[in-house]
């Protein structure tokens, strides 16, 4: 099978190298968790969200070597009809092939069969694990993926204890993680409750807030009712399911890494709009 080519080197132009390295300069990763099985990041272009992300595979890289990692990606387009896993070959990234781990992926569709589908076409189109890979190669360049599309279901977090489950009993060193970008913010996006300036600003990131206490706290069958309600996440599923699967997995909870968002990263006038962006470990 030949490898899946990137479609959205536009999020991450350039030399991916020399950014990661930029990314975690100086960065220090926490003391807890101090076995991480599982983390949250975004999925935005670099320039916005690379650095929240990095500090999170950082994390993940230092705290667990995995060899492994279980990739639940947030779903932007129509492809998926179902949770959607690509099983065999790799993905290219600009750092060199990403192997995908053929022996737990069919594994998980063994064990899941009624909850996951083999379907690599689900993930043509699609950037929210694409952008993500680099940061494995760079950190980790032998582990290996297992990239499962998350469109959200109202039997996510289902999925994701299923997962977890799963993967304590394989036996590997593997780590779960889930993209989500949290509020997208403004006219282009239809949402502005709150209205422009300081105070809208402000309930935006409290909104992004009731997101994150969610899933650091593993209150994972809340989390697509909250986004339905608030708009706070664009991909609950991937959420919902790996806040689920950190927590068969043996997490107490979640340790926030980093939060910011586009405004914070490249102001301009007065806010009218932006994107929340959090990186978790578990």
């Amino acid at each position: 099978m030949s490898a899946r080519k990137p479609c959205a080197r536009q999020f991450y132009p350039g030399d991916c190298r020399s950014q990661i390295e930029e990314f975690l300069k100086g960065y220090e990763i926490p003391e807890e968790p101090v076995r991480a099985v599982a983390g949250i990041v975004p999925h935005a272009g670099w320039i916005f969200s690379g650095a929240v992300a990095a500090k999170v595979f950082k994390c993940l890289s230092t705290a667990s070597a995995p060899d492994t990692f279980v990739m639940l990606g947030a779903v932007h387009t129509w492809r998926p009809r179902g949770n959607s896993l690509y099983a065999r070959g790799s993905w290219e990234t600009p750092l060199g092939e990403v192997k995908i781990d053929e022996e737990v992926a069919a594994q998980l569709l063994h064990l899941l069969s009624e909850d996951i589908i083999e379907d690599p076409l689900a993930h043509e189109g699609e950037h929210s694990i694409e952008v993500q890979l680099p940061f494995i190669k760079y950190l980790r360049p032998d582990a290996k993926i297992v990239p499962v599309a998350m469109p959200p279901h109202e039997n996510s977090h289902m999925t994701g204890k299923k997962i977890g489950e799963a993967l304590s009993v394989i036996g590997k060193r593997i780590v779960i993680v889930g993209t989500t970008d949290l509020t997208h913010y403004g006219d282009a996006y239809g949402f502005t409750p709150y209205g422009y300036g300081n105070e809208a600003k402000k309930l935006m990131v409290e909104n992004d807030r009731r997101m994150i206490e969610l899933a650091l706290s593993l209150k994972s069958r809340d989390i697509l009712k909250e986004a339905e309600r608030n708009r706070n996440a664009c991909g609950p599923g991937a959420l919902a399911a790996t806040v689920s699967a950190a927590r068969a997995m043996g997490a107490k909870k979640g340790h926030l890494v980093e939060y910011t968002t586009s405004y914070d990263v490249m102001p301009e006038g007065e806010f009218q709009m932006a994107v929340g962006y959090a990186g978790i470990v578990f």
